[in-house]
């Protein structure tokens, strides 16, 4: 529903915009530039579709292949100590505790579309132990900012789009990526965590938290030792290196489980290739909505107006650019990554602006959108903190998406 309304506006303020450019200032080139708009984006749309297929199908293939292998259910095991205190309500061994888990993880690897029925599955399991049924639990709550904070550590279709619009090494947002997102979800799960008066401060979350924590601090440290020719190399180079890894980790074990891996992937990949076929539409409507409304001027004007804001203000208006991506994407994934590639093809792939409105993209995820679809699917009504503790790890994935692009790039 949200996304229909900003479809709409996007068409009513251009055209309100484009007529008063006419009348007033006798611009005659603005109505056909909205036309042309409308060609050339529905085109780049499926354009970019056709070639997330591939990807898509490799990916999905990849993930069946580690269903199958058991990986997703070692990973599972691994993590069980700390889902028991993040989760203190769901019984030890409880099925959500897989399905959650899996939701997750592919998240974390950047398969929004198969996270989907995984999340709708784990919030079925969630409900059945509810009490309220119209009302959103402490778990669902959790597992909703889990998700809404977007943490992600293998941003697949990001890279894909990068590729797509002609980056020189798209991988190079990866750590950048790895960074805003980590952030963001720290902040989601600080603050979630504090409305359910979750103790953070016991052994298993400490230890958990805080090697996290310096981690990244020491991931952070590191690269600003380094030049920025430097940092892009060695971004590049381990994000390449864990791809592979993941791979091929994910293969042999399923081969030593004896699982026929191609049969595996093969399953996988029809679920990739039906996934490309079905965002078509869902791309073609974004891009021409954003099209329109840019061709019209409306984009400009709002961007020059934080712009001047930011200026008086005496800060670096740099940034300004990649904040439509920013600010829609809570609201909706097909609309920032509309603004996403827009912002590539209008700045470039390997612009300042191209590279962080591919951060703001990976560093949150769709907070209303999740909300409503989850809490939508087993009929939650009262949503209680869910909706502020997204909110406030999308803020602190997009502060910090813009100090680490300043910091890379």
């Amino acid at each position: 529903m949200v996304l229909n309304y900003i479809w709409i506006a996007f068409f009513v303020i251009a055209f309100a915009i484009g007529a008063a450019r006419l009348v007033l200032m006798g611009d005659t080139g603005v109505f056909p530039a909205m036309m042309d708009s409308t060609f050339a984006s529905s085109k780049t749309a499926f354009e970019i579709s056709l070639g997330l297929t591939g990807v898509l199908s490799l990916w999905l293939g990849i993930m069946k292949i580690g269903e199958r292998g058991g990986m997703v259910s070692a990973l599972s095991r691994l993590l069980s100590p700390v889902f028991t205190k993040l989760f203190p309500d769901i019984p030890k061994g409880h099925q959500a505790t897989g399905s959650i888990f899996m939701n997750i993880a592919a998240n974390m690897l950047g398969l929004d579309n198969a996270a989907t029925p995984l999340g709708l599955r784990a919030m079925e399991q969630l409900q059945t132990l509810n009490p309220r049924k119209d009302t959103a639990s402490n778990p669902m709550i959790m597992f909703l900012v889990l998700n809404t904070s977007g943490l992600t550590i293998i941003p697949v279709s990001i890279l894909v789009y990068r590729a797509q619009m002609g980056a020189a090494q798209p991988t190079d947002v990866f750590v950048p990526i790895l960074l805003a997102t980590f952030f963001s979800t720290l902040a989601g799960i600080v603050a979630t965590s504090v409305y359910q008066r979750i103790n953070l401060l016991n052994r298993t979350l400490l230890l958990t938290l805080g090697g996290m924590c310096l981690a990244v601090a020491a991931v952070m440290w590191g690269f600003s030792r380094m030049d920025k020719d430097t940092m892009n190399l060695v971004s590049t180079s381990v994000a390449n290196i864990l791809l592979m890894t993941i791979i091929t980790g994910f293969i042999l074990a399923a081969a030593r489980k004896r699982v026929n891996v191609y049969d595996a992937f093969i399953e996988g990949a029809k679920e990739g290739f039906a996934t490309a076929v079905r965002i078509i539409p869902y791309l073609v409507a974004i891009l021409v909505g954003i099209g329109v409304f840019r061709a019209s001027g409306a984009m400009d004007m709002i961007v020059g107006g934080v712009r001047a804001l930011v200026e008086a203000c005496g800060g670096d208006s740099e940034f300004v650019g990649a904040l439509p991506t920013a600010l829609m994407k809570p609201l909706s994934g097909s609309g920032a990554r509309g603004m996403m590639v827009d912002a590539m093809a209008t700045y470039g792939a390997d612009s300042f602006v191209g590279r962080l409105s591919c951060v703001f993209q990976g560093s949150t995820d769709t907070t209303f959108y999740i909300l409503a679809v989850y809490f939508g699917s087993v009929g939650i009504r009262h949503t209680r903190h869910a909706v502020a503790c997204g909110l406030l790890a999308d803020l602190a994935g997009v502060i910090a998406a813009i100090a680490v692009c300043y910091m890379f790039f």
